[in-house]
């Protein structure tokens, strides 16, 4: 007689995946659930991302649950505070609040093979138990520490923009900034204005095109109540995130437009940036979606002011006083701030928790041994009852809230399946994940970052393995396969 355990299903995370999944189990009446989370509310990246100018970098119609359309967005691409108002309004709508324990931090997960249930340790000191445990900690959440020697010497403030003190005012002060992507993007406008001089440390140069971002009146609000409306903007913005970022990565061999992608991008810094030496420092040397691409209305333009340094000379340390780079000259500053990122494709950081499955076989001693693999993103062999939202090969570079439908519609089929069947072990088969992986390599020959535009991006979609652990397909696809993969890839113990 196997022992009951306390929940069907535990949640770990109250991002917007977190709260999908928990969303899809009540309606389909499997509300026996607890949702953890170590934040104080919801949100995942957007609860802990707060740094000045943050905002979605696909249209808002996208970017949100397609049955929870907010008419509430002020611009066509939303600020955080709106995204995290978002997750507030879809935990208090849909009743989640009361599932969530916030504050709680996932210290491991243990499977049972005995009694075929999760033990999930918390800092509580105390310890769950749970039939199924679906891992929604997200891939933007653990910030990537430069390995930098001396960053930890330096006098003066330092942050990550990750984690961004709101307490320290940059008015006035010399400011240094250590990274050139997404992140760096938004928050290095913000910054230059009130900063007596900023100093950005740039790496590679990032793709920035121009940003459709306007605000919408309250008329074009009013209007996105109509029925109808809303989905109509969502079909049209979600066509033109599939047309501008995933058709031409994933199908760079077979999409003409893909190789007109980077021209768009160098006539946009011709107009934006004056100094032609400056100019030529921003000019990526590798095609546009090899990386993710920016998207700003005035990045580019800031490096025209004069109280503005951009630095591609290599850091060789940072001293006491600032930063050193490899030609001798130290710059000295008042505040460090590190937009270098997460820790994407480090298998290490996600789940954000030790995982052991069957037989005590450790989640990072599984992909020590074999390269990222997932089968269709959610489900690993010798991890019975353990699924995953952002797993390896899921995500193919669209709005994530079209991921996270995806993958945790594929994951409440399984566990309604399982419910049919009165199993209380599901495991996917490793035939079944052997197939997928396989056919994940032969199709990804045709994805821009195999091709010789892309060797010096040095993008952080490549793993440890020299792999790109992204589904070679478009979001319409993903969508069709996790309504019909078979059920039998899947083994159900009754």
């Amino acid at each position: 007689m196997k022992a009951a355990p306390q929940y069907d299903t535990v949640i770990v995370g109250a991002g917007f995946s977190g709260i999908g999944a928990a969303i899809k189990l009540d309606k389909a009446r499997m509300s026996n659930y607890l949702v953890i989370e170590a934040g104080e509310g919801p949100g995942g990246t957007w609860y802990w991302n707060t740094y000045p100018g943050i905002a979605v970098d696909i249209p808002s119609f996208s970017y949100q649950f397609s049955f929870e359309k907010s008419p509430d967005w002020t611009r066509t691409y939303a600020p955080g505070r709106e995204l995290r108002a978002y997750a507030e309004h879809c935990v208090d709508k849909y009743g989640l609040r009361r599932k969530i324990r916030f504050n709680t931090k996932v210290l491991g997960a243990t499977f049972d093979d005995d009694d075929s249930l999760w033990r999930v340790e918390l800092d509580s000191g105390e310890t769950v138990t749970t039939r199924f445990l679906v891992n929604a900690s997200g891939v933007l959440i653990t910030p990537n520490m430069p390995d930098i020697d001396g960053v930890d010497s330096f006098a003066g403030a330092t942050m990550h923009t990750a984690r961004w003190d709101h307490d320290l005012d940059l008015t006035g002060k010399r400011v240094a900034i250590i990274g050139t992507g997404a992140s760096a993007v938004q928050v290095i406008p913000e910054i230059a204005p009130i900063a007596e001089r900023l100093t950005v440390f740039q790496r590679t140069p990032i793709w920035c095109l121009p940003k459709p971002d306007v605000p919408l009146s309250p008329l074009t609000r009013r209007l996105m109540r109509l029925p109808g409306g809303h989905t109509v903007q969502r079909v049209l913005s979600q066509a033109y995130v599939e047309l501008t970022f995933t058709l031409p990565a994933q199908y760079f061999t077979l999409n003409p437009m893909a190789r007109n992608m980077s021209k768009v991008g160098e006539s946009y810094l011709r107009k934006q940036v004056r100094d032609p030496e400056v100019r030529d420092k921003l000019t990526p040397r590798y095609a546009v979606g090899c990386k993710r691409p920016g998207f700003h209305n005035t990045y580019l333009s800031t490096f025209n002011r004069d109280n503005v340094e951009l630095v591609t000379e290599p850091i060789d340390k940072i001293t006491g006083s600032g930063v050193a780079t490899v030609d001798g000259e130290t710059r000295d500053i008042d505040v460090l701030i590190l937009a270098t990122g997460f820790k994407v494709m480090d298998i290490e950081d996600n789940p954000t928790y030790p995982v052991t499955g069957s037989g005590g076989r450790s989640w990072s001693q599984h992909f020590s041994e074999n390269r990222l693999q997932s089968y269709e993103g959610v489900a690993v062999p010798g991890f019975p009852n353990f699924f995953t939202v952002f797993g390896p090969y899921g995500y193919v570079g669209n709005s994530y809230f079209a991921l996270i439908e995806t993958q945790t519609h594929h994951i409440v089929r399984c566990l309604k399946h399982a419910r049919s069947k009165r199993a209380y072990r599901v495991e996917v088969k490793q035939e079944a994940n052997d197939r997928y992986f396989a056919e994940m390599m032969r199709k990804r020959h045709r994805q821009i970052f195999w091709q010789d535009s892309c060797k010096d991006a040095r993008s952080y979609y490549f793993d440890k393995n020299g792999d790109v652990p992204l589904r070679p397909a478009s979001t319409l696809h993903t969508f069709w396969r996790a309504r019909s993969f078979p059920l039998d890839d899947y083994e159900f113990t009754a």
